[in-house]
C-alpha cells in the first residue's frame, strides 16, 4: 500500500518531530475527516507500506532524520512557486527551500524528488511573463536534481474564492501560452513537464497529461513493478493518480497561502495547531473515550520478483 502525507497538511514543514515518532512506534492513526470519532490506525512497516510519499513546501525540518525512514521507498513532491506573502504569507524564503531541495534529492535520489509549480495564477503583479522569468530561474538551479516537474492552473473550489476572492480563472490561452513556454524552458534543463489534471489537448505542446503520481511513476521511485488490486482506483476520476490513504488533517497547514484548499477556516487552523502533540498517534489532539478505532487493512502491492534496478 502506498501511504500519503500530503493532501490535507504539510507533514515535513510543521510536524516533522511528529512523524518520525511515528516512524519510531510502527503505527500512526488518522481520524475521519467527515465522521470524527471513527479513527483508522495504520502500521507504519516496509513489509506492508510499499512507499511513502510526502507533497511540501519546506522539506528541511526532516532531512536531518531522513535515516529513520531508510528502510522506505519515498516520494517527494516539492512546491516552489514565485509568489510573495501576499499570496503565501508563511513560506519560507525561496532561495533556502532551494537549497533544501538540492539536499534532499542528494540524499534520496532525483527519481524520488519532484518539483511542483503549482497552482500558476495570474494577476496583475503575477503576469504570464513573471511566470517565465521566475519559472526559468528556478528549473536552472533544480537541473539535475529533480526527475520532473509539475504544473497545474489554479482551481476554483468555493473554499478558494471565499479565502482569495480576487483570483480569476487563467484562461484557455493563457494555458496554451504558458505550457508551450514552461516546456521548453524545462526541456532546456532537461525537465521533463507534467501536468496535473489540465486540459489534455495541452499535451500537443509537450507536456505530459497523463498523471502526476501515477502507478508508473512510483514504480520507477521505488524500482519494484507494484500489482495493484482491482479495486484500487484513483482518488479522483480525472486523474490516474494514486493519492489514497492520507494520515495528514485538512485545517492544520500554517503555511496561510490564501489559495488553499484544504485550509478553509483560520481560527481551526489555529486551533489545531494548538492542539498538536508530537508524542500523539493523531496528528491533532488525542484519542477520545466515544472514538471507534479500526485497523487499516494493510495489502502490499511490490512485486519482489520484477525489480527496475
Amino acid at each position: 500500500m502506498i501511504i500519503n502525507t500530503g493532501s490535507r497538511t504539510d507533514i515535513p514543514a510543521f510536524f516533522s518531530k511528529w512523524f518520525y515518532n511515528r516512524i519510531d512506534e510502527g503505527f500512526v492513526m488518522v481520524r475521519n475527516p467527515y465522521c470524527r470519532n471513527l479513527i483508522t490506525r495504520y502500521r507504519l512497516s516496509p513489509d506492508v507500506v510499499d512507499a511513502i510519499t510526502f507533497c511540501t513546501k519546506n522539506p528541511f525540518p526532516m532531512i536531518k532524520n531522513l535515516h529513520k525512514m531508510a528502510a522506505f521507498n519515498q516520494f517527494w513532491f516539492v512546491t516552489i512557486t514565485p509568489y510573495g506573502h501576499d499570496i503565501e504569507p508563511h513560506v519560507p524564503d525561496k532561495y533556502q527551500i532551494l537549497q533544501s531541495v538540492t539536499a534532499l534529492s542528494e540524499k534520496v535520489g532525483k527519481h524520488s524528488l519532484a518539483w511542483r509549480y503549482d497552482p500558476v495564477l495570474i494577476s496583475d503583479k503575477y503576469t504570464a511573463s513573471y511566470h517565465l522569468r521566475a519559472f526559468e530561474k528556478i528549473a536552472g538551479i533544480l537541473s539535475g536534481y529533480v526527475n520532473f516537474c509539475v504544473v497545474s492552473f489554479i482551481d476554483l473550489y468555493e473554499k478558494t474564492k471565499r479565502n482569495f476572492p480576487q483570483v480569476r480563472e487563467v484562461t484557455k490561452e493563457e494555458q496554451f501560452f504558458l505550457t508551450e513556454k514552461f516546456v521548453q524552458t524545462a526541456q532546456h534543463f532537461g525537465i521533463p513537464v507534467k501536468l496535473c489534471c489540465e486540459n489534455s489537448e495541452l499535451k500537443q505542446l509537450g507536456a505530459d497529461t497523463s498523471g502526476c503520481m501515477t502507478k508508473e511513476i512510483l514504480e520507477k521511485a521505488i524500482g519494484y513493478n507494484l500489482k495493484l488490486p482491482k479495486d484500487k482506483k484513483p482518488a479522483r476520476t480525472q486523474c490516474r493518480c494514486l493519492l489514497g490513504d492520507d494520515i495528514g488533517e485538512y485545517n492544520s497547514c500554517g503555511h496561510g497561502c490564501i489559495y488553499c484548499y484544504a485550509n478553509y477556516d483560520n481560527c481551526m487552523v489555529q486551533r489545531n495547531m494548538s492542539l498538536h502533540d508530537p508524542n500523539s498517534p493523531l496528528l491533532i489532539g488525542k484519542r477520545d473515550k466515544n472514538d471507534i478505532v479500526r485497523d487499516a487493512v494493510q495489502v502490499p502491492f511490490k512485486d519482489e520478483q520484477i525489480r527496475f534496478f
